[in-house]
């Protein structure tokens, strides 16, 4: 009998353990990111999915087909509350624009972690994301050094408005403020793309004989603003923001002078790691800030991985990349 009742307890040991197994992974989370035509954006998503599947978690990526589409990321915040995730990952389109978007995640009891951009409204379990301010003070100074303090440079926006635009050209703004000798010719918007910044360099430089450095708020729109200045046989200092590979790889061939490290690859990480503790009843950190890093030809080694190479930063490195 005793030897009986060993074997039930066992039995719903093992049974306990699998349910407890059961609930501690698969779970699914919706990643919201902006558009598909910026590298970035790829960037976050390989983060998020090299998480997931570190944790034993799938995942489900919505991706406006417009770029940076509010009605497209409103329609689908509405198929993301009736399908019930998990949780979400989320990058707002516009981050005043989404926030009743948010409150209806909010509204179905759905854990949701911001990223990149901080909403203006709405619960989140925790923000991560990096100071663009800082970047752009960071990178605009690399520029306007290696030009020695003088000469004449062109600011290429984002998106008007946004967050990360207003902050990184504040950053450009007060670098040029720290050099009297440098003259900005016009601060242009490319709106993060490429192609967009190819044609407002094109128009830049038909206005000005000599451009000596362009500041670019997002690494696209430096290698649109590069292309433009090859197509006319010119040159100038380029710089953008956001680490990408194609950045990386312009900054080894000498075409691309720096690049601020946005790290959208653990921003990808991480959010999707806070939104699987929370599930998991497991402690998160509420903010997480990444350090400014200004990656040029002297330190760009350590950026020279394929995304399928990287390594998602563990729940201890999390708080140590913060800058607060």
């Amino acid at each position: 009998m005793k030897h009986r009742t060993s074997r039930s307890l066992a039995l719903a040991l093992v049974i306990a353990a699998a349910a407890t197994q059961a609930h501690a992974d698969g779970e699914t989370i919706a990643v919201f990111t902006k558009n598909q035509t910026n590298p970035f954006f790829q960037t976050v998503r390989v983060g998020a999915d090299n998480m997931a599947k570190s944790l034993n978690a799938k995942i489900l990526h919505y991706i406006p087909t417009k770029p940076d589409s509010i009605p497209e990321q409103l329609s689908q915040i509405e198929d993301v509350v009736v399908k019930k995730p998990s949780a979400i990952v989320f990058i707002p389109v516009d981050y005043k624009a989404m926030v009743p978007g948010v409150e209806k995640i909010n509204d179905a009891k759905i854990p949701v972690v911001n990223i990149t951009d901080r909403s203006a409204g709405g619960k989140f379990v925790s923000f991560i994301g990096a100071d663009d301010y800082s970047l752009g003070l960071e990178t605009g100074r690399f520029l306007l050094k290696t030009l020695g303090g003088k000469g004449n440079v062109v600011i290429i926006e984002g998106v008007k408005g946004s967050l990360t635009n207003v902050d990184r050209v504040r950053g450009f703004n007060d670098a040029l403020k720290e050099n009297p000798g440098v003259k900005l010719l016009a601060s242009q918007p490319g709106n993060y793309q490429r192609l967009q910044a190819l044609q407002v360099m094109e128009n830049l430089m038909q206005s000005n004989a000599q451009i000596d450095g362009v500041l670019a708020a997002n690494d696209a729109m430096a290698v649109g603003a590069i292309e433009a200045l090859d197509g006319a046989n010119r040159k100038a200092q380029v710089i953008g923001i956001n680490g990408t590979k194609e950045a990386v790889d312009a900054i080894k061939s000498g075409k691309l002078l720096a690049s601020g490290d946005y790290n959208g690859f653990a921003q990808g990480c991480l959010g999707t790691m806070m939104a699987i503790r929370s599930l998991r009843g497991e402690p998160v950190i509420g903010e997480i800030v990444l350090k400014p890093t200004v990656i040029t030809k002297d330190n760009y080694q350590p950026f020279d991985l394929s995304l399928e190479q990287r390594t998602c930063p563990s729940f201890d490195d999390a708080s140590k990349l913060s800058a607060k």
